[in-house]
């Protein structure tokens, strides 16, 4: 297997209220819905971000745990620069976003914050200007 990751799936309490803050608080456009049961969205050329309803994806995968606390993952969004993460956490927070850690300048040379969706996954908007970050602004086209 080569190292590759080309779907990234969240189960979701709340499909609807996950639309709400995806297509019409960030404008993401689906590349595919069933409603009431997964939307997909197109994150990168390779990459497909599905939300799945909670039920359907414990009918498929098996129960989740209900430890508490925050999921144990976080998804980035990084940015060619600082002015591009203030305005990608401004967005969040209008389309009802949680904020969790105000952007701030980082001690790895970077600059970043963290919002909460609606079921409180974190995202970390990021801009990294080391060579890896710079490499993905540049595979994205944003440099």
């Amino acid at each position: 297997m080569d190292a590759r990751v080309t779907l990234i799936t969240l189960a979701v309490a709340d499909l609807a209220a996950s639309r709400r803050f995806y297509v019409d608080g960030l404008g993401w456009e689906p590349a595919f819905e069933v409603p009431g049961e997964v939307m997909f969205f197109r994150v990168a050329p390779t990459v497909v971000l599905s939300l799945w309803s909670r039920a359907g994806f414990e009918a498929e995968v098996g129960p989740l745990g209900d430890g508490g606390g925050i999921p144990p993952l976080t998804l980035a969004h990084n940015m060619p620069d600082a002015d591009g993460v203030d305005r990608v956490m401004r967005d969040a927070v209008a389309a009802g976003a949680q904020l969790i850690r105000p952007a701030r300048q980082r001690e790895w040379g970077g600059y970043s914050g963290y919002f909460a969706d609606p079921d409180g996954f974190r995202w970390e908007v990021a801009y990294n200007p080391g060579p890896l970050g710079v490499e993905l602004m540049r595979a994205a086209g944003l440099v």
